[in-house]
């Protein structure tokens, strides 16, 4: 399977998009009602996207989610549930991508040199009124 989803009861929690899944066309992973949209390009040569603007529309993030892209080497994310509860862990290497939706995650890096992009939504609110750490 390359697409891989940890979820709290219902509640998802955290996906993981290995390499292999990166397909022609476009393909989004997310849901339209999360936060963060995270979908995968892939076209030939020639292919033109229009260009467009996007409009300003009111939302609200309740949480902050984020998305990491493995660019090199290899990495381990452990995801917890709404209650701070051990859920799982992906092992990812180069082109996987790491959603996290809720609930929380710690990484570990695994080979020296890994390379990492982390993308989440903001405002920033600083890390106080952002996040608190696990045990673990």
């Amino acid at each position: 399977m390359s697409v891989n989803r940890i979820f709290d009861g219902e509640t998802l929690c955290a996906v993981h998009i290995t390499a292999e899944e990166w397909k022609p066309g476009l393909n989004f992973f997310s849901s339209d009602d999360d936060f963060i949209q995270v979908g995968t390009w892939g076209y030939d040569n020639g292919k033109e996207l229009k260009a467009h603007q996007h409009k300003e529309v009111p939302r609200t993030a309740g949480w902050t989610q984020e998305a990491v892209y493995v660019k090199q080497g290899r990495m381990s994310a452990t995801i917890y549930g709404l209650q701070q509860q051990r859920l799982g862990e992906f092992l990812a290497g180069p082109g996987d991508i790491l959603v996290m939706i809720k609930g929380g995650h710690g990484y570990s890096i695994l080979e020296d040199g890994t390379q990492i992009l982390e993308i989440k939504n903001g405002p920033y609110p600083g890390a106080e009124r952002d996040r608190f750490r696990l045990e673990g």
